[in-house]
């Protein structure tokens, strides 16, 4: 599709009528070349297995959003490279998350094709539909801050794994809290943060707080997600997550403890 609005608009200014016609017609050219170039892409590095889908699928995810600010920068690249050291990937492995992380930024990349083979593989999962969505967080906050283009993409990705915009939302949130975690106080953690990870209001119960918590707990539980088709490295992203939600939890236990 791009490949032939490119065409006419490049034709069309260098030719003028005829130009715009050559211009479709090249433009089509390109566009099919990509499609099979991309239909064997595919075929070598995603396989049925859905562990490879998972993999392949979050690191070309994060080379399109790193894309998106229209150059990959030395941020994104360490941002990357580090969570690969965090999953405890071997070289083999490496080199295939390389690999996706560059179709990922590829202009034509299928974004919502991938999204939609990601989500057909794993409609009935939940919990891993949301971990795949927070990997995703880390990329767009490589910086410290999220694009306008960023921002959109994450959208998209909510929608296509019909994910609401109240939970996008709500994780926004969360790992903003988490980037802005004051190193002075208890865990880093500030108790507007320590409320904004569970999703809570400081005026909450108790009951309501438990509550949310044991919800937390239970979406990232490790041996919930690995029965559910989540590579044994990706676990390493929800054993970090669980222990931010205990933190926080015990954290305003105690402040409010403190509070009498």
């Amino acid at each position: 599709m791009w490949g032939k609005v490119l065409g006419a608009l490049f034709g069309l200014a260098l030719l003028k009528l005829p130009g715009l016609v050559l211009g479709v017609l090249l433009g089509h050219l390109a566009d099919q070349w990509f499609l099979k170039r991309w239909a064997q892409i595919r075929q070598r590095l995603q396989p049925e297995d859905e562990q490879n889908l998972f993999m392949y699928s979050s690191f070309a995810v994060m080379g399109h959003l790193a894309k998106a600010r229209g150059v990959v920068t030395q941020a994104h690249i360490a941002q990357a490279n580090r969570f690969m050291q965090q999953l405890g990937l071997t070289a083999s492995q490496q080199r295939e998350a390389q690999a996706a992380f560059r179709d990922g930024k590829v202009v034509n990349f299928p974004f919502r094709e991938q999204l939609e083979a990601f989500y057909q593989c794993y409609r009935s999962r939940p919990e891993v539909l949301q971990l795949f969505l927070e990997v995703q967080l880390g990329t767009v906050w490589a910086e410290g801050k999220i694009m306008a283009e960023q921002r959109r993409l994450l959208t998209v990705i909510a929608e296509e794994l019909k994910i609401s915009q109240q939970v996008l939302e709500q994780l926004l949130r969360s790992y903003q809290s988490r980037q802005e975690q004051s190193p002075g106080t208890s865990h880093g953690l500030t108790l507007t943060a320590a409320y904004q990870l569970l999703d809570c209001s400081p005026e909450c119960s108790e009951l309501e707080l438990k509550r949310a918590y044991r919800k937390l707990m239970a979406q990232h539980h490790p041996d919930k997600l690995v029965s559910q088709g989540v590579p044994a490295a990706m676990l390493e992203v929800a054993k970090q997550r669980s222990q931010e939600i205990q933190a926080a939890y015990e954290f305003i236990k105690q402040q409010r403890v403190k509070a009498g």
